[in-house]
């Protein structure tokens, strides 16, 4: 029989923006995926730079991996995409929902950017619920799991999944759900749909935010959110989450690097087009939101 490979999986924690980017790998190919890269960015200065992109650059390198794939679980409002820096460094295609066109007309009317397509044509890939695609010989399923965006998927390889922002860790919760086309009702939907895998899932998180005297984890497993999830565990129905989520959500300041992270990953990662000067702009609407 042919052999059966199982992913190499590689994660890095960034604790400036508490992001974790997982390097997936198939060990009988060397094939290779980066999730939910992170572009360094200095709100102060407005400066980018490259040091948390170039580790998984490093990785890649030491272990002989030829990159197939840069994923996006959803256009992140708490950190830039170093997508666009990897794939001219490393090849491979920037990937994202569909649902991304949606995400791509609100803000363009934020920003009033007229340069923006919003097509998804910035995007190599724009992947549909139930698509399936290949890192070297392992078989990756693709699962919409909107709430937090409209636009925010879920990877599964076989015993892991890959979920983006959707759940936290257990004693932290679930994501919020009041930026634009969120929605909490349609996120409770998307956990318990992800909560449906079997009970031995290992669920990748892309973020972490632990409590005093806990370390930075971001592995954790469906019988485990089942079981222990503050927001979500068992037991707790649609309208108690939802109710919860709102209220939530109320309390919540926007992250600090919504207003740049947002302009710069629904182009997948690449900045606005620089102006007359040679020099790229991130707006700031003043007011509106």
């Amino acid at each position: 029989m042919p052999a059966v490979s199982t992913p190499t999986i590689q994660s890095f924690f960034d604790p400036a923006t508490f992001t974790v980017s997982h390097v997936v790998s198939d060990p009988l190919t060397s094939r290779a995926a980066i999730i939910d890269s992170v572009l360094d960015y200095d709100p102060k200065s407005g400066r980018t730079s490259h040091a948390s992109a170039d580790r998984l650059i490093d990785y890649l390198t030491q272990q002989r991996l030829q990159l197939d794939w840069l994923l996006e679980t959803h256009a992140h409002a708490d950190h830039l995409s170093a997508s666009s820096y990897l794939k001219e460094k490393l090849g491979g295609k920037v990937a994202i929902g569909r649902p991304i066109c949606a995400v791509q007309a609100v803000f363009k009317k934020v920003f009033n950017a007229s340069d923006l397509d919003t097509s998804g044509a910035d995007f190599d890939q724009l992947f549909d619920d139930g698509d399936s695609f290949r890192i070297g010989e392992l078989e990756v399923r693709v699962m919409q799991t909107p709430g937090h965006t409209p636009a925010c998927l879920t990877f599964v390889i076989d015993a892991d999944a890959f979920i983006g922002d959707t759940l936290f860790m257990p004693d932290y919760g679930s994501a919020r759900c009041d930026f634009p086309g969120g929605d909490a009702a349609t996120l409770y939907r998307s956990i318990r749909k992800i909560l449906a895998l079997p009970a031995s899932t290992r669920l990748h998180l892309c973020h972490d935010y632990p409590p005093a005297g806990r370390e930075p984890a971001w592995v954790t497993s469906v019988a485990e959110q089942r079981e222990k999830n503050i927001h979500v565990h068992d037991g707790i129905d649609e309208p108690g989450f939802v109710s919860m989520r709102e209220a939530r959500d109320k309390t919540l300041a926007m992250p600090v690097l919504i207003l740049p992270a947002v302009q710069v990953n629904i182009r997948a990662g690449k900045l606005p087009p620089p102006e007359d000067n040679g020099v790229s702009y991130l707006k700031i609407p003043v007011n509106l939101l």
